[in-house]
């Protein structure tokens, strides 16, 4: 199949990166030249625009920042979906909710284009390694279609339903990564205030059984207090603007994940956004 990659940002370049390494044929395109230069020496097309990426593809995936930024690269008037072949595969890996997928799903079908949404669990780490999770809503022949590529860059396929069931399974997964982080640094926190040493709590909370797996990696950031991103606080944030969003429409009060929010949003402003999203630590420590 030919296959085509928008948005080469922290995730996207990874994951297009593993999909040359299989040796697929690929078209790429992000709005920053560099990103695609660097794919280009490894293989791949560097198109002009998106429009001219994905042309002649058979399946399109999108990496983008916001709901905002899906709308206008794909479904503009001067968007690419307007652009691919009929029948084609568009794979939505961004992390918007799941109402605005289903639109977009809906949108992409109007106009001849199949619809798969595909936001991914796991960070740069994971996307290099090629095993980030994929949660998945769409037809499930058009996700067998594309399970051998999502194979390439994923470890796991969790199908979850119908169109916008990825995105919402995706609103579930970083609603609970958000608020697991300002747990645990909270808890390590009083952990000092007790009287035990910062490097004591980090090596041994991390491997209690009630304490989520992935605290080991930040754990590690905490240490150094270095947050090299892997997974930006800004976009955390964004995600749990939509988590509200999502929650709204659903009648649910989420009254835990809009404090989350707030003091997520605090660090931004206080100039942590740029860094990873375990500098809600430093953020609270401060």
């Amino acid at each position: 199949m030919k296959t085509a990659f928008i948005g080469l940002g922290i995730m996207g370049s990874r994951m297009a990166a593993n999909l040359l390494k299989s040796g697929a044929g690929l078209t790429v395109f992000n709005r920053s030249p560099g990103p695609a230069q660097e794919l280009e020496r490894l293989g791949a097309r560097a198109a002009a625009s998106c429009t001219d990426a994905v042309r002649d593809a058979d399946v399109v995936f999108t990496m983008l920042s916001t709901p905002d930024v899906v709308r206008d690269v794909a479904l503009s008037e001067s968007g690419f979906v307007s652009a691919m072949k009929a029948g084609a595969i568009w794979v939505d890996c961004s992390t918007v909710d799941p109402s605005f997928s289903r639109w977009a799903g809906q949108t992409a079908r109007d106009r001849g284009v199949r619809f798969v949404d595909a936001p991914v669990s796991g960070t740069k780490p994971n996307a290099e390694r090629g095993d980030l999770v994929f949660l998945v809503g769409g037809d499930a022949g058009d996700v067998r279609e594309i399970e051998p590529l999502l194979n390439v860059m994923g470890g796991k396929i969790i199908h979850a339903g119908e169109t916008g069931r990825g995105a919402g399974l995706k609103m579930l997964v970083n609603a609970l990564l958000a608020q697991a982080m300002v747990v645990f640094s909270e808890t390590v926190l009083l952990g000092e205030k007790l009287g035990f040493d910062r490097n004591f709590l980090l090596d041994t909370l991390p491997n209690t059984h009630v304490v989520a797996p992935f605290t080991k990696a930040k754990a590690e950031m905490i240490r150094k207090d270095e947050y090299e991103v892997n997974f930006p606080l800004e976009w955390m944030l964004k995600d749990l603007r939509l988590v509200e969003r999502t929650a709204s429409e659903a009648g649910q009060p989420l009254y835990l994940a809009r404090l989350a929010r707030e003091l997520y949003a605090g660090a931004d402003e206080s100039g942590l956004g740029r860094e990873d999203f375990a500098a809600i630590y430093r953020y609270l420590r401060d």
